[in-house]
């Protein structure tokens, strides 16, 4: 049997390592258009940004390991001009020397990957501004940010006599990529502005999620802007550039990075004649088998169905890509192995700081027109709080109101945010309940959690909703209800909710004849806990009462509207 596999980065190379183990005798020959194979192209921004300083780093295999660790007649710079899919040839490209060759297969994997996206705006084309893709994108950006004022250097990358060192970059697009570039560009010393058409950075989070990140950019120093998209971009008398937006802003920029998103790359697709799916992507079935039986694709490429929705999606993740290689190579040796679907978990880092999320988010939910739906806001620490260290996490926790399934979740903090996101990743993968949250066993020391970790508690909290022991509203909810806010007048000196009485909690007991009785109560805290307190004590007094989920302080990150 030969096997050709076409794209040597996560999927092809994942496929072609795993397909040697399970098969000594197929011939297996791999492809790749670029330089190298098996490069950590997730590393990209920090080799820019300078924490992966050396490039060799980068590449986690080469084209002679595969040639001589598992027989695979690897070929770099060789690129694929032509598919006949009724002949089962595919016709290669070398181009270090211009020859053309054609190879017979028996099974062909693709995986081509996604590439930037470049609209064709006035002036994208000029020096200085560049995609995040490969490990010579990487150099080269690496090359731009170290210039000084040498003759040479000016010349070969804009045709100056003389350049300055950049200080001022320009992110295009807030999504991972563009926040990890922002970061490192901030660690380099440059004045960073983040452009993002949406009215929010980080889209898989929800808004009122993403506005706690924002904040953080402005923090560290990052002028955000949102809502407006990039016009073109043009040259100024100093030699430097200018980014023009659709609102007639125009931002001064010594290096520009383009990360507005990522498309399938579908060439190969059309080539062979396999079928498309609405999204754009090769669409495969749960062996990663496309419309023609003898042709495989993986990667970011591939439609493939969401876990949690059961919807086709396009999710770009290194993850996914890795384990459907390995399992098109098990179908490919005759083995029964099946992509579940892919749930989107993904984490980034930012300063000190990790985004995560995994599932389902609520605005997928609303544009889907799903309403059997619970979410929860939580805002527990790291770890122990006696213990040195600990940083405060805030959680959003989506669940089905019907049986507690879990949905999604998105995880925010400075400290052990993986911890939990992959926690709540097993679980949806799992198709567990918030009431297996509540059991589950979790590792516990002060350093790394609690006796009830944030992911128990989430469970808890979720449970005691379900099971009408804690009835939850939230911000947007209360424009008719009583406002009972249950904190200590000092707190309410610092930020006081209209409308809202205060009654301090070890009061309450005492002073429920203040409140009415024909109207529903929503009680409120600092975070929630001491109104879930004050929600039990009025609900076993005959009172219509609901807890605002995350209190004070999911009201301090709401998103309007």
């Amino acid at each position: 049997m030969k096997v050709i596999i076409v794209g040597g980065v996560a999927g092809g190379a994942s496929c072609a390592a795993r397909l040697r183990r399970l098969d000594e005798k197929a011939e297996i020959l791999m492809v790749e258009r670029g330089p190298y194979v098996s490069y950590a192209n997730c590393g990209l921004p920090y080799h820019v940004g300078g924490s992966i300083d050396n490039e060799s780093s980068l590449l986690v295999a080469t084209e002679q390991m595969f040639r001589s660790v598992f027989a695979i007649d690897c070929r770099t710079n060789c690129e694929v001009i032509g598919i006949n899919s009724r002949l089962k040839t595919v016709d290669l490209k070398n181009h270090l020397t211009g020859e053309v060759t054609t190879e017979k297969y028996d099974k062909l994997l693709l995986s081509p990957g996604s590439a930037p996206i470049r609209p064709p705006l006035p002036g994208i084309d000029l020096p200085g501004i560049f995609s995040v893709r490969t490990v010579p994108d990487a150099r080269n950006i690496r090359a731009w940010l170290d210039r000084s004022t040498d003759r040479s250097v000016g010349n070969s990358f804009t045709g100056c006599d003389t350049v300055s060192k950049p200080k001022h970059a320009v992110v295009v697009g807030g999504g991972f990529i563009g926040l990890e570039m922002v970061e490192s560009f901030i660690e380099r010393g440059l004045e960073v502005t983040l452009i993002e058409k949406l009215n929010q950075v980080m889209p898989p989070l929800d808004r009122e999620m993403a506005i706690l990140v924002e904040r953080y950019l402005t923090k560290h120093g990052v002028k955000v802007e949102l809502s407006d998209g990039v016009a073109g971009f043009r040259n100024t008398t100093n030699g430097s550039l200018e980014v023009l937006t659709e609102s007639g802003k125009a931002h001064p920029a010594d290096i520009v990075i383009l990360a507005i998103g990522v498309r399938p790359e579908t060439a190969l697709a059309k080539m062979a004649g396999i079928e498309l799916g609405q999204l754009g992507g090769m669409r495969v079935d749960e062996h990663m088998r496309t419309s023609d039986p003898d042709i495989f694709a993986v990667g970011d490429a591939v439609e493939v169905k969401n876990f949690v929705t059961g919807q086709w999606a396009l999710i770009p993740l290194a993850g996914p890509a890795n384990r459907q290689g390995r399992i098109a190579a098990d179908v490919i040796a005759e083995r029964d192995s099946r992509f579940r679907g892919t749930q989107g978990t993904s984490i980034c880092k930012l300063f000190e700081a990790a985004i995560s999320q995994t599932g389902i988010s609520e605005k997928q939910l609303k544009e889907m027109g799903d309403t059997d739906y619970e979410k929860i806001y939580l805002y527990p620490n790291s770890h122990a709080g006696y213990y040195p260290g600990a940083k405060m996490l805030v959680i959003k926790l989506l669940f089905r109101k019907s049986n507690g399934l879990i949905l999604g979740a998105q995880v925010l903090g400075e400290d052990g945010v993986p911890k939990r996101i992959d926690s709540f990743a097993m679980a949806i993968q799992m198709g567990c309940t918030i009431y297996d949250l509540e059991e589950s066993e979790l590792c516990y020391a002060p350093p790394f959690g609690s006796g009830k970790d944030p992911v128990n508690f989430a469970g808890m909290i979720a449970a005691n909703i379900l099971r009408g022991d804690m009835p939850v509203c939230h911000w947007e909810d209360t424009d008719k209800g009583f406002l009972l806010d249950v904190r200590n007048p000092q707190e309410i000196a610092v930020e006081a909710v209209p409308g809202a009485t205060n009654i301090p909690l070890p009061q309450l007991r005492s002073r429920l004849g203040e409140l009415p009785k024909d109207k529903e109560i929503m009680v409120f805290c600092r975070s929630a806990q001491r109104s879930y307190y004050a929600t039990r004590i009025l609900m076993q007094n005959g009172f219509n009462v609901r807890n605002i989920s995350g209190s004070m302080l999911s009201r301090s990150h709401r998103a309007e509207g």
